[in-house]
């Protein structure tokens, strides 16, 4: 009664002021959690057994190096020294339609983040109607024509924040696209380089077997004169013949793990496998990096975009608690309308103001019930999100030891190769002195041929083992999307 009372001896226009003030400090307000990136992550080490050993090695051939604490800079694929890699990815990122709905997607988005913002503004609209009316209480029955034009206004006065937490969240689903395309240009660059390196080994291997079945085909040869003239069994030239069948068989697998990655390489551009044929790799022209930048793990966290991805579903999560917050207090929208009308022979101009408010009362518990499934929901995605933290350390994990594995089996297949070769020297000086036959020889390069084979798979596993380091530790993706977008934005205002 005192607050009436009061308010009825104050000025008109000072409770207007007041209550304009009332609906300021009610727009300002924004229920619900505000978020924050999760705390970096603790992990100092990836493996420490793998961390110790690969940073000692470099010393002896074929072992890398790591750099634990540096980050990957750059195009990481120039780290193997091929200028063919560098245009044949460079064209899989200009090409790849996978890249292209990603940009889509994105664009996508963030016409959606443009959407929800126009809730934060006046909505005007403009009305008209007209017809004819038919008047029967009147002395005299008329029909007369009538209308009605004119705008209204109205504003959602947003009073506790539900369409600011919809902007937000839309934000973050756009910052979610962004790092789907990097993870896509991540997936996209590790795929061209890999296929490249794949179509080089089986270049490389397809190589040594047509030497060994060279050195099988004079083998049997030898055999066969040897049987003919009496001084061996059919059972070493049913043995020289079994050879060569076999090793025969190695090739066509290796014809179509090449023809596979000629085809994949392809696609990755958005070509058809008809339409563009990659160029031949050749080990030649790979360099293994002798050292490799591993970052920390609270920089691969960052720097990994399915890591980033799941951050912004905990954003997207974060946001939709505020939302349903929201949903729990009054709604309050206020309108406004300027109408000219007429009916028969009158008319007016009709103006009018209005203030809406919805509060919720009793609904089943349908909105505290929505409220906690958005809170459990931003659980599990924070869960989520902390799985895929530990996984990427795992990856690099595996993939650090993998390197370490490498580094030893190239070093045993390396001596095996030595020996092979040295036995092969010493068999060519024996049948030069005619202290032993050719078979030997044959014998013994075939060896060699067999030895250089192993050492080739054993490279291809290191080659590819980089790759996949460089991919788990990010590849140095994560803002490649605006760097893109910038150059097409040049392009097209250039044309």
């Amino acid at each position: 009664m005192i607050l009436t009372a009061f308010a009825a001896n104050r000025p008109p226009f000072t409770l207007k002021i007041g209550a304009l003030s009332v609906f300021m400090l009610l727009c300002a307000c924004t229920v619900g959690p505000d978020f924050q990136s999760p705390a970096p992550a603790t992990s100092q080490h990836y493996d420490q057994q793998a961390e110790q050993r690969l940073g000692k090695n470099g010393d002896t051939v074929g072992e890398q190096r790591i750099e634990l604490g540096q980050a990957v800079n750059g195009n990481w694929w120039t780290a193997f020294k091929s200028p063919t890699l560098d245009q044949v990815v460079r064209r899989a990122i200009d090409g790849n339609l996978e890249l292209v709905a990603a940009d889509a997607t994105i664009r996508q988005a963030a016409s959606s983040v443009a959407a929800a913002e126009g809730a934060l503004y006046p909505q005007v609209d403009f009305a008209a109607s007209g017809g004819r009316q038919k008047t029967h209480n009147a002395p005299q029955t008329s029909v007369d024509n009538a209308y009605a034009i004119g705008p209204r206004v109205s504003f959602d006065l947003d009073a506790f924040g539900g369409n600011k937490r919809r902007v937000e969240q839309q934000a973050a689903f756009a910052e979610l696209q962004k790092h789907r395309y990097e993870a896509a240009y991540l997936t996209l660059t590790g795929d061209v380089t890999s296929q490249a390196i794949l179509i080089a080994s089986a270049n490389a291997q397809m190589t040594a077997v047509q030497n060994l079945l060279a050195n099988d085909e004079k083998n049997l040869k030898l055999v066969r004169l040897a049987h003919a003239s009496g001084s061996t069994t059919q059972i070493d030239v049913s043995l020289a013949e079994t050879r060569l069948a076999q090793d025969k068989t190695l090739l066509p697998p290796l014809a179509q793990q090449r023809d596979a990655a000629r085809h994949a390489l392809a696609i990755l551009t958005g070509k058809g496998p008809g339409d563009w044929t990659p160029p031949a790799f050749e080990f030649a022209e790979f360099v293994l990096p002798a050292s490799v930048p591993v970052s920390l793990p609270s920089e691969t966290a960052r720097n990994r975009p399915d890591v980033r991805q799941a951050e912004s579903e905990l954003h997207m999560a974060s946001a939709e608690v505020g939302i349903a917050t929201a949903n729990l207090y009054p709604h309050v929208e206020l309108s406004a309308a300027l109408t000219q009308s007429a009916s028969g022979n009158g008319g007016a101009a009709l103006w009018g103001l209005a203030a809406g408010l919805t509060a919720p009362i009793f609904n089943g518990g349908t909105l505290q019930a929505e409220r906690q499934a958005a809170v459990d929901g931003y659980k599990a995605t924070l869960a989520g999100y902390q799985q895929t933290v530990i996984t990427s350390f795992g990856q690099v994990a595996d993939t650090l030891q993998a390197i370490n594995h490498d580094a030893e089996q190239f070093q045993a297949q390396n001596d095996a190769l030595r020996s092979a070769q040295t036995s092969l020297q010493l068999n060519q000086q024996a049948y030069a002195q005619g202290e032993n036959s050719l078979l030997q020889v044959l014998e013994a390069e075939r060896a060699y041929e067999q030895a250089l084979l192993g050492q080739i798979r054993v490279k291809t596993a290191q080659y590819l083992d980089t790759v996949r380091l460089f991919v788990a530790l990010g590849g140095n993706s994560v803002g490649v999307f605006d760097p893109r977008a910038d150059r097409r934005e040049t392009a097209t205002a250039a044309n």
